[in-house]
């Protein structure tokens, strides 16, 4: 499973490229605003440090909803480096423009998944990745990784090649639930990345070396 990291911090950034395990980016307007990035020129210019500081995709978000806005503003993204994976909201207009990106072979993300039949158009319509909110469907009660395991059954019944990437990922055990059913990639924040690393045993035994070694010396 491929691990993105879901933020604009170019620190976080910087850490989880350090680990050796960070194989993308995603992030939004929102997660820009968080970060004091705003006004046009200025989000462009920090899709382009992200860009610069990671090996893999880089999700840069639309913020139209017709397709002509949604093609200019892509088109745009898309020549800002090789990386970018230009991100549409599911919907009509949204499904349109990743069929024109994909015809031309620019990569896309298709976001705000909330159901299989969703996850089925954006698949059609040839979207690279899919980004189902598992979170945000755990806060309204229903099942967000039963989502996961559905749409995984009906790509594999098809041989799609979008790749299911598990968004609005808010902890550790999401991680391995995802990885559990087959989700090709998570995007979550850096605490729960870091979080795959704690167990007390792990601590207890190195412990336990540590102060042997200090008894032989």
């Amino acid at each position: 499973m491929k691990f993105f990291i879901d933020t604009a911090n170019l620190e976080q950034i910087i850490e989880a490229q350090a680990m050796g395990i960070l194989d993308g980016v995603t992030t939004n307007p929102s997660l820009m605003a968080k970060e004091g990035i705003t006004g046009e020129a200025n989000i462009l210019k920090h899709y382009v440090d992200i860009c610069n500081l990671v090996d893999g995709d880089v999700s840069a978000e639309v913020i139209s909803t017709d397709f002509d806005g949604m093609v200019r503003e892509g088109e745009a993204l898309a020549k800002l480096h090789p990386q970018i994976v230009i991100k549409l909201p599911m919907i009509g207009d949204g499904v349109k423009a990743c069929k024109y990106f994909s015809d031309k072979g620019i990569k896309t993300n298709v976001t705000l998944v909330f159901s299989a039949g969703q996850a089925l158009l954006a698949a059609k319509a040839g979207a690279t990745y899919m980004s189902p909110f598992i979170g945000r469907l755990d806060d309204i009660s229903t099942d967000g990784l039963g989502l996961i395991a559905d749409i995984r059954l009906i790509y594999d019944n098809y041989g799609f090649e979008t790749q299911i990437l598990a968004a609005s990922v808010r902890h550790t055990m999401h991680i391995m639930d995802c990885a559990k059913i087959g989700a090709d990639v998570m995007t979550g924040p850096l605490s729960a990345i870091k979080g795959l690393l704690k167990h007390p045993l792990t601590d207890i035994g190195l412990a336990k070396f540590l102060a042997d070694f200090e008894k032989g010396n």
